[in-house]
């Protein structure tokens, strides 16, 4: 039987794109966001360098209350054979149907899931587990952290480690695990969040944030346990590629796709 959280499975290199006004941005702790370029050239790119998924997060979308850009979903889509996740501006169970015919494969729900945790039974029930990422933002308080909704700017009273465990208990079928203390900094994954969660859920578990060589992404399969890992930054920058990152997995013995 396979394990429900991914584990015995190939480890997975994510890309992830933050759009913002149509176009791939890249900041450090959620600020300070630089113009990387455009999501449908990057996305051929790094699904041509090897990566196993594409993560399209439209990053202003919940700030802006409105929904996904259709159109950039369906223009990423046509050019990807590897699964694509959308999230961003999912308000509604009603607001994912659309999403998947778009062409996403999965759908990533964060702002929406706090407001009316519903979406994440109903979309789960509607369309299937494997369709349904719950994204989580946490941010380190005290002995724990804390999670942040609409692109890491609204604190929330959940402890991030419980919520993912009620995501994944209401129907939740991945958690996007993002460090927001170590998003852009590239001094490696938020470890001990990851295993915390790992941990607390039965679903694969996506470290996010940090990324800054092939040993973090080493680290956050060995150390956090998680199933897929995902990276932005250093490839946008032309610091390595996909298939790099791939090489030095193998290399060390971690099975990847």
């Amino acid at each position: 039987m396979t394990d429900p959280r991914g584990r015995g499975l190939k480890s997975r290199v994510i890309v992830c794109l933050d759009v913002k006004d149509g176009r791939v941005v890249k900041g450090t702790n959620f600020v300070g966001l630089r113009d990387m370029g455009d999501p449908v050239e990057l996305a051929a790119r790094y699904e041509a360098e090897g990566a196993d998924e594409i993560c399209f997060l439209d990053i202003s979308a919940s700030r802006e209350s409105r929904g996904t850009l259709l159109d950039m979903v369906r223009r990423t889509a046509e050019v990807l054979f590897v699964p694509l996740t959308v999230g961003g501006g999912v308000r509604t169970v009603d607001d994912i149907g659309p999403l998947l015919r778009a062409g996403a494969d999965k759908i990533s729900v964060n702002s929406a899931a706090v407001r009316d945790p519903s979406v994440i039974v109903e979309g789960s029930r509607r369309f299937g587990a494997q369709c349904i990422v719950a994204s989580i933002d946490a941010a380190r308080e005290g002995n724990g952290w804390i999670h942040y909704t609409h692109g890491g700017k609204t604190r929330t009273d959940k402890d991030a480690v419980q919520w993912a465990h009620e995501l994944a208990e209401k129907g939740a079928g991945e958690i996007l695990l993002t460090s927001i203390d170590r998003d852009g900094v590239r001094t490696g994954y938020d470890l001990e969040l990851t295993r915390a969660v790992v941990d607390a859920v039965d679903v694969p578990v996506i470290a996010s944030g940090g990324a800054g060589d092939a040993s973090h992404l080493r680290d956050a399969f060995t150390e956090g346990h998680a199933s897929a890992a995902l990276l932005a930054g250093i490839l946008h920058d032309g610091l390595t590629t996909v298939g790099e990152l791939k090489s030095a997995l193998d290399g060390w013995g971690i099975d990847v796709r």
